[in-house]
């Protein structure tokens, strides 16, 4: 087997285990990420629920209080109505009392209706609070369990990094150039298998990385040359089913 290619597939083994665990850390990480966000949101849906809360009870309040107002204009017109010389005075005093009458029992229903969103809101409010504790708690399990999973992942890819390096040393600097090239373009994975179809000659070939037909020229000097073949859609490095087993064995 041609000794660069064997050292590029040496190589790309290392890449996939170390891309493995990359992602694994980068997956632990975003949980934490994810139930931080799911507890800020929970807090910001409290806060604008305790907001709202505030401004109803304020409307509430200010219901209350008109009804007050109004309750002591109906006894200041109560006295005018006992006092009055006329008829018509009289009956100018019952109107401006049945008028607040009138003006009381509306913004009686209203404070009830204020009174009655801020017990609701006050309740969704509480029910916000309790999603905030849940969710706190369940971020500091989380944390508590990546903590050491992210030590372990860390040192896991000290370790691949490790062996990378060791590895790369084995490969030609212009090949690993191009090997680092190809890999940052496809997520990792420099190079593919040559996928032989058909049971007996002449076989079809394609590409295992993106899976287009390659000619059969890619194969032959593969099998004879020690050389690099690319891929002519994807631009990956090919190899040979056999050789990726020859490593194995």
């Amino acid at each position: 087997m041609a000794r660069t290619l064997e050292a590029l597939l040496k190589l790309q083994v290392i890449e996939r285990q170390l891309g493995d665990v990359r992602r694994r850390l980068n997956t632990r990480s975003a949980a934490v990420d994810a139930q931080e966000q799911r507890l800020g949101q929970c807090q910001d849906e409290y806060d604008a629920l305790h907001a709202e809360v505030l401004s109803r009870q304020k409307d509430a309040d200010g219901a209350e209080l008109h009804l007050k107002e109004i309750e002591t204009q109906i006894e200041k017109f109560r006295g005018f109505l006992n006092a009055a010389r006329t008829n018509k005075e009289y009956a100018v005093f019952l109107t401006q009392i049945n008028t607040l009458k009138a003006d009381n029992s509306k913004t009686e229903d209203e404070g009830i209706r204020l009174m009655g969103e801020v017990d609701e809101i006050r309740a969704q409010a509480e029910e916000a609070k309790a999603r905030i504790v849940e969710s706190q708690e369940a971020l500091e399990e989380i944390r508590r369990t990546s903590t050491e999973e992210v030590a372990q992942l860390e040192q896991m890819v000290a370790e691949f990094e490790a062996k990378r390096d060791a590895a790369a040393k084995d490969v030609p600097g212009r090949e690993l150039s191009i090997f680092d090239r190809i890999g940052s373009l496809r997520d990792g994975e420099a190079m593919a298998s040559i996928e032989v179809h058909g049971k007996k000659p002449p076989h079809e070939y394609s590409c295992g990385g993106c899976f287009m037909s390659i000619t059969a020229e890619h194969a032959n000097a593969l099998r004879t040359r020690d050389e690099l073949r690319f891929c002519d859609s994807c631009g990956r490095i090919l190899y040979l089913e056999e050789q990726a087993a020859s490593l194995e064995a």
